[in-house]
């Protein structure tokens, strides 16, 4: 097995000489429920948006520190915002750069966990991290920052939703899960109503570990989008086993294995945010991709399986595509379509 790549934290990008006209959208990837695909969420899509031409800085702010981890940083003791958030630094002094062009990092670190004590007991602690940030904001040049929240409605969570303009919610396709998405709803809501940050809203919400074999998966997305029509992504993330190995060889999966289901979904994302936050879709190679399997099949030139005899070997499959004009397909008439009258959502991989 290849070995992780560990990097070490080394100064962020220099700032452009030309600052930019606007101030950066900070979008703050939350939900209580653990195990929702957040921090996966929120490096790929920091690292897909990278990889689009905007510059972006990924804060973590979960001390468990796995969306550090999964850039391949190994952050010291000190190299995170907890100082800057008890008064003792500056968080601009603790950004590094990453092996992602564009893509820069504020990483976590155990410590960050008194930081739910401390900043509790200090005046205006549901500000803490909007002040902290402000400077950041003011002078790196940065077009989205995007920021990884713990799993939990603590201290951290809160200020963060405070600071940020938008929040993002990844749901996984479940029913324990709709659960955690009212609650997550109502404290926007509370959020702006009671002025800690007025300008809040939904970014959006993003259906994670979509598996077009089950009807579960499809019910649960059926009814999270008669409630939430206009803010659930067209793109669903599916399972994929690149996603869950590409943390622990440091990278985001678009880099890791460009071309699997994972991180093609995670570019469709991308592209898909974009249009929202910038009114147009942003530079991509990527074509759009075909829903299910009964679509995919239409679609495909040839599908060769060669597979070993011996137990625990891996299967290998070679998939080949063809063009595909919209009159071929017949997708879903609820299903919502791209360019070309395709439906957005991601291929289901087979096996990589």
């Amino acid at each position: 097995m290849e070995e992780p790549v560990v990097q070490e934290p080394r100064p962020a990008s220099p700032c452009p000489s030309q600052a930019r006209d606007r101030r950066p959208l900070v979008v703050a990837v939350a939900n209580q429920k653990g195990g929702v695909g957040k921090t996966t969420t929120a490096v790929n899509l920091a690292a897909a948006l990278a990889g689009a031409g905007r510059r972006v800085l990924l804060i973590d702010l979960d001390p468990q520190a796995n969306a550090t981890s999964g850039l391949g940083v190994q952050a010291g003791q000190g190299a995170s915002v907890y100082q800057a958030l008890t008064g003792d630094g500056s968080a601009a002094e603790s950004i590094v750069s990453t092996a992602v062009n564009g893509l820069d990092l504020l990483p976590s670190e155990l410590d960050l966990a008194g930081a739910e004590i401390e900043v509790a007991r200090m005046d205006e602690y549901l500000h803490r991290f909007r002040r902290v940030l402000e400077p950041v904001l003011a002078v790196r040049g940065y077009d989205f920052v995007i920021v990884d929240c713990p799993p939990s409605l603590g201290i951290l969570t809160m200020n963060a939703l405070a600071a940020a303009d938008k929040v993002l919610v990844p749901m996984q396709c479940e029913y324990y899960a709709l659960e955690g998405l009212s609650v997550i709803t109502d404290l926007i809501k509370r959020l702006r109503d009671s002025g800690a940050n007025p300008v809040l809203e939904l970014q959006g919400i993003l259906m994670t570990m979509y598996d077009s074999r089950t009807n579960l998966a499809a019910e649960v997305v059926k009814d999270v989008s008669a409630h939430f029509p206009q803010h659930v992504y067209r793109v669903m993330i599916p399972r994929n086993v690149k996603l869950s190995e590409a943390p622990s060889f440091g990278k985001p999966v678009t880099v890791h294995d460009p071309q699997s289901a994972g991180a093609e979904a995670y570019r469709l994302l991308a592209r898909e945010f974009l249009r929202r936050e910038e009114g147009a879709v942003a530079p991509e190679q990527v074509k759009p991709v075909l829903r299910s399997a009964e679509e995919v099949a239409r679609a495909l030139e040839r599908v060769e399986i060669e597979s070993r005899a011996n137990r625990g070997r891996a299967k290998r499959f070679r998939i080949f595509r063809i063009k595909v004009t919209p009159e071929q397909v017949s997708p879903d008439p609820g299903a919502p379509v791209v360019e070309g009258g395709l439906p957005a959502e991601p291929l289901q991989p087979s096996g990589n």
